[in-house]
């Protein structure tokens, strides 16, 4: 039996990005018209069949909710998953996840597969990469189809659907303004390039924080770092001799490791270095020393994402679209990694 083709074997046959056959195949202006025949004559000689069919079985419900996400091993993103699962039970529907892996190619294929009749509607975070191309042509192309998608924490501002986000900014300033009370003065940031919004929102809410102080901001105290999987190295050359009274991180990975990092040189934390991260995970909360840290409420945002997307699929009226951007607070949760006094 012949192997299905996919989007991904027609562009590695073809030496193009998923995106532009994709693109290709929808008789896009953005393609040239000799790599939009190339394409098409390549897919019509090996009967491609087009997953994006979601107008055809529009009538045809199947009660499932596709889920994608960027990386499936973050906590953040399995309390997230969990909160929409509980809702979805609770409402009768199932709920397929699908990570990316931050690749937008995945991203593109995971959609377009869903889109084929394997779930109603999305809930979703974009991966790294789609954020650096800006390209969303796969999502604004699903939600013409008349699929409903709900956005997360990682959101795109252009696109117009309903979204749950925290306050990034303003969770990085209570993390700041948390260290700045407790004496800290010197505090390094360790984020994201800022194609990454989170990463970017968070470094806003600790120069806001710096700058209540009346402490200028001091580009020698900001790492932002790309390559977030492998970050130790980078962290390390960074904080050697470096000095600093305090650290905030804008994941959990980055506080973590920045922690391992001053202890190995000696450097007693939180009474030399106090460390606030983000994201209240399972290393937050069993380290040695246990990490102070912003806790985003992930479970409570999976909760609101599967509210709303099941009553768009559940509601009657078609002919009003009302979108929704819900905040969900952030809260400090206190441990070991930041002193409980004043400095004198």
């Amino acid at each position: 039996m012949r192997q299905k083709i996919t989007l991904k074997h027609i562009a590695k046959e073809l030496d193009v990005s998923v995106s532009t056959v994709s693109k290709a195949l929808k008789d896009s202006i953005e393609i040239s018209l000799d790599t939009r025949q190339k394409v098409k004559a390549f897919a019509k000689l090996y009967n491609y069949k087009p997953n994006n069919i979601a107008l055809s079985l529009k009538n045809r419900k199947t009660k499932t909710l596709g889920v994608i996400i960027p990386e499936i091993v973050h906590h953040f993103f399995t309390t997230v998953i969990g909160g929409v699962e509980k809702v979805a039970n609770e409402k009768g529907y199932n709920v397929i996840i699908c990570s990316s892996n931050n690749s937008f190619d995945k991203e593109v294929i995971n959609m377009e597969m869903l889109a084929s009749g394997s779930a109603d509607g999305f809930i979703m975070s974009v991966a790294k990469e789609t954020q650096q191309k800006k390209d969303y042509h796969h999502i604004q192309e699903t939600m013409s189809q008349g699929m409903p998608v709900v956005m997360f924490d990682r959101i795109i501002d252009e696109l117009v659907c309903d979204k749950i986000i925290i306050d990034d900014a303003k969770g990085a300033q209570t993390a700041t303004n948390h260290l700045l009370s407790i004496g800290c003065k010197k505090i390094a940031i360790l984020t994201t390039v800022d194609y990454i919004s989170v990463g970017k929102l968070r470094t806003n809410g600790y120069l806001r924080a710096l700058m209540a102080y009346d402490i200028p901001q001091n580009d020698e105290y900001i790492l932002k770092i790309e390559d977030v999987d492998n970050c130790e190295k980078e962290i390390s050359d960074f904080l050697k001799n470096k000095d600093i009274d305090g650290v905030f991180a804008v994941n959990e990975l980055f506080a973590v490791t920045a922690a391992k990092v001053l202890s190995k040189e000696g450097i007693n934390i939180p009474n030399d270095v106090s460390i606030v991260g983000f994201t209240d995970g399972i290393l937050s909360k069993h380290f040695i020393p246990s990490l102070t840290t912003v806790s985003q409420h992930g479970e409570e945002m999976g909760e609101r994402a599967a509210k709303l997307l099941i009553e768009k699929l559940e509601s009657e009226d078609t002919t009003t679209e009302e979108y929704r951007t819900v905040i969900i607070d952030t809260s400090l949760v206190e441990r070991e990694s930041t002193k409980k006094t004043r400095k004198k």
